[in-house]
């Protein structure tokens, strides 16, 4: 799978012949897409914008052409970036249309449907998640619907690969008869929100149909996870399930197969080999020495990280792929709002937990700008990502549990802290919760399984090699002699302020290019508990990483990028020698 962040310019758009995937957010179309595509994506931001889509070839017949998921909207009004982009794509002269309806809600479905057929381009339905509707008692005369709406309309169920046959045939008789009209804005003035919803109420009375059917566990699980009670001990439950299976597994796996494996089979292995041919001295210690790069190589991002990434990934994929998450955010919602942000916001604060830069860049669904700030400086300062907490765990999860939720605890503080001073200085305004809740419904296999090895795939690619630079610099630092140098020169503030030892500056160095890397040197040190855990609230707030910085000037700008890594590295240096000052006052 290729995935690539470009940017595509207007004229290149206008003048590709392609097909636009089109509806609801949450109403299938990624399955679709990938049914339809397979896996060799790109994923670009339209020109001018920071909303994502995603585009792939198709092949219908004897042609192949462009496939474009454009982004979720619930209306063509241009009053968010998504739905200027959606408007955008249908003036760029599309050759067909594929509209996706979700079965469960189909009246706001085809308001949207409604608005996007006056644009006069060849265009399908395709009626999903059927199968849900017909646990809900929902029942929709496919063949009324297609007089209604004067296309043709496909039922399906994506996940099943139930219409995706037919999809493909519709898509081939509209390239056969011939192109699509030139996209333009449609003439005569554009109906009103009010007469697109009745339009659309009017066609709903008349194809679906209602029975009284009995509720699944799932369906009533899903009604009660939205309510305070037990919507809230459930999501406490959920995430307390979440983190055991990611730091109790996690430690299991390091304890019992790969920290073994490194200690009693490779590390031995790899020092016997380069010792017959290297002899002691600087290049055999660079290689296999206290910092060796074949070994720390492998130990730090395979035996310390790997366990608690892939767990974490296993937990967040299910929660996403379940619709578990948006319950999370309006369970949430009276608590952020007295931060300043409202619950949607739950989601992208949640994904930092995974990695920063995806979550900064889903702020783009941020209603306001404040809001979207607001949010990004919470996932700078204070949100630690999938491979820190790992470090952290690594650190202090065989010394203390106690340490380890107090340095969580310190991060849940200071996100309070800093959305409430962002509220203040920060102007504008927060608008009300409006998110999408889908079905709660058991993952699809595949997809979820696709997510996952995605998931993997793009830590190993993004991460691992940032990690392995980092080792070869310790490797170098160490033992050039440059860290005796560095030092002594920031000595005053590691040793007498933070209360570290002098070596404790490698890990401000290697922070710089990994998150994680500013907790992984201190394994190696024999660390005091009060050291260990100043280690861990320097880390914790410590300059975001390389890619978290790129990615804050591309989506914001340079000036901003540079406030937050000050702002972090003197919030690191100032609570790490306050928790140092106050925990020697009690030893």
């Amino acid at each position: 799978m290729s995935r690539q962040c470009t940017s595509e310019s207007s004229q290149t758009i206008g003048q590709d012949k392609k097909i636009l995937l089109m509806g609801n957010p949450n109403v299938g179309k990624s399955v679709i897409f990938h049914k339809l595509t397979g896996m060799d994506v790109e994923i670009s931001n339209y020109a001018g914008t920071t909303v994502g889509f995603t585009k792939s070839k198709i092949k219908l017949g004897d042609v192949e052409i462009d496939f474009i998921d454009v982004p979720g909207t619930y209306s063509l009004e241009s009053v968010s970036e998504a739905e200027d982009v959606a408007v955008k794509f249908l003036e760029s002269n599309p050759t067909a249309i594929v509209c996706v309806l979700d079965s469960t809600y189909l009246e706001r479905n085809l308001k949207l449907a409604l608005d996007i057929q006056r644009y006069n381009i060849p265009m399908i339905f395709v009626l999903n998640l059927l199968d849900v509707a017909e646990r809900q008692g929902i029942h929709i005369d496919v063949d009324l619907l297609e007089q209604e709406l004067g296309a043709k309309v496909i039922p399906a169920v994506a996940v099943k690969d139930e219409g995706i046959h037919r999809i493909r045939e519709e898509l081939a008789k509209i390239l056969e008869d011939g192109e699509g009209l030139e996209g333009k804005s449609p003439e005569g003035d554009r109906p009103s929100s009010k007469e697109l919803w009745d339009r659309a109420a009017a066609i709903t009375s008349k194809v679906q149909s209602t029975s009284k059917v009995e509720k699944s566990l799932l369906e009533r699980l899903g009604e009660k996870t939205i309510q305070p009670w037990p919507g809230i001990p459930i999501a406490i439950l959920v995430l307390l399930l979440a983190l055991g299976v990611v730091v109790g597994l996690g430690k299991g796996m390091r304890a019992l197969v790969l920290l073994p494996f490194i200690d009693d089979v490779y590390t031995p292995f790899i020092t016997n080999l380069i010792s017959n041919f290297i002899g002691p001295g600087m290049l055999r210690n660079i290689l296999v020495g206290e910092y060796g790069f074949l070994i720390k190589a492998i130990e730090w991002p395979f035996a310390l990280i790997l366990p608690y990434v892939f767990l974490f990934y296993v937990v967040i994929s299910f929660l996403e792929d379940s619709g578990y998450l948006p319950r999370i955010g309006v369970l949430m919602d009276a608590v952020l709002n007295r931060l300043g942000i409202q619950g949607g916001s739950m989601i992208p604060i949640l994904l930092g937990y995974g990695c920063a830069v995806p979550a900064i860049i889903s702020t783009r669904s941020a209603t306001t700008k404040k809001e979207r700030l607001i949010v990004t400086l919470l996932i700078s300062f204070a949100v630690p990502c999938v491979s820190q907490t790992a470090a952290f765990i690594s650190l202090l999860g065989d010394y203390s549990m106690l340490m380890l939720i107090a340095v969580f605890l310190t991060s849940f503080i200071v996100m309070f802290v800093v959305s409430r001073i962002g509220d203040k200085v920060i102007k504008g305004k927060t608008d009300p919760l409006v998110i999408e809740i889908p079905n709660l419904l058991l993952p699809e296999r595949k997809s979820y399984f696709r997510k996952l090895k995605m998931r993997m795939r793009h830590f190993f690619l993004d991460a691992e090699g940032p990690m392995l630079m980092g080792v070869i610099i310790a490797a170098l630092v160490i033992e050039t002699g440059l860290m005796n140098q560095i030092g002594k020169l920031i000595e005053p503030l590691v040793v007498g302020w933070l209360g570290l030892p002098k070596e404790a500056s490698l890990s401000l160095i290697l922070g710089i290019i990994r998150r994680e890397m500013a907790v992984l040197p201190l394994l190696e040190m024999n660390l005091n508990g009060l050291q260990m855990f100043v280690g861990s609230i320097v880390a914790l707030f410590y300059l975001p990483c390389i890619s978290v910085f790129a990615i804050l000037i591309q989506e914001f700008d340079t000036k901003f990028a540079v406030v937050v890594a000050l702002s972090t590295i003197v919030a690191a240096f100032f609570f790490g020698g306050l928790v140092n000052h106050i925990g020697l006052l009690f030893i």
